[in-house]
């Protein structure tokens, strides 16, 4: 009676190998594009730009608040993405100093000291920002329409990258979405606020 012969398991199952190994390569590579730091969407601005973009939108600002005030109705602004950035700037070390004493501790360790980066191109804005994962720091870049409904900003994203990663759109929307309810009342608009919105390359506030 002939002797059955044992087939070693890797040989028995070379496809499982095979499709492990190109598993582990894709995942690796994944992790990779994840972690890798992407082209700016848009270059750093110059102190002096910064101080000049900073004060246009404080101005542009204070004429809604003025025409409120002096019982005016329609008026609006036109904000580029560099006075937005401008502003943004500012931010940081205040959410830090409030951090630091307790006020903010939720903006710990995801904006840390960078200022999120913002661009618009026709009805879009795009954003990027730094968050720690992990003690990594992860960059992730949006695309979406903003505007607004019923006294509230609201964002409907349309692309969504981690790092150099594209990640579809259908697998963050709905925590997107849920973030977004938990911080419903910063969404909430400034009460002489009726509209904004993004078009031609401007973001466009528009006063009640």
């Amino acid at each position: 009676m002939p002797l059955k012969t044992e087939v070693p398991q890797e040989k028995k199952f070379p496809i499982r190998r095979l499709v492990s190994s190109v598993v582990l390569v894709v995942l690796s590579f994944a992790v990779y594009l994840a972690l890798r730091k992407p082209e700016p969407i848009r270059p750093p601005q110059t102190k002096e730009a910064r101080a000049v973009n900073a004060q246009s939108f404080e101005t542009k600002i204070s004429q809604l608040e003025t025409a409120q005030a002096q019982g005016q109705s329609g008026a609006e602004v036109h904000l580029t993405a560099d006075e937005i950035r401008a502003a943004f700037a500012q931010a940081p070390a205040e959410a830090v100093a409030q951090t630091s004493s307790g006020a903010a501790p939720e903006l710990s360790g995801v904006l840390g000291t960078e200022a999120p980066v913002v661009s618009f191109a026709g009805d879009e804005l795009k954003g990027q920002y730094a968050a720690e994962v992990g003690g990594k720091k992860v960059y992730v870049t949006v695309n979406g329409r903003l505007g607004s409904k019923d006294g509230y900003a609201t964002f409907e994203p349309t692309e969504f990258k981690i790092g150099d990663l594209n990640i579809p759109v259908s697998l963050v929307k709905d925590a997107l979405d849920r973030k977004m309810m938990e911080q419903r009342d910063k969404m909430k608009l400034p009460d002489f606020v009726s509209e904004v919105k993004i078009e031609n390359g401007e973001l466009i506030v528009r006063q009640k």
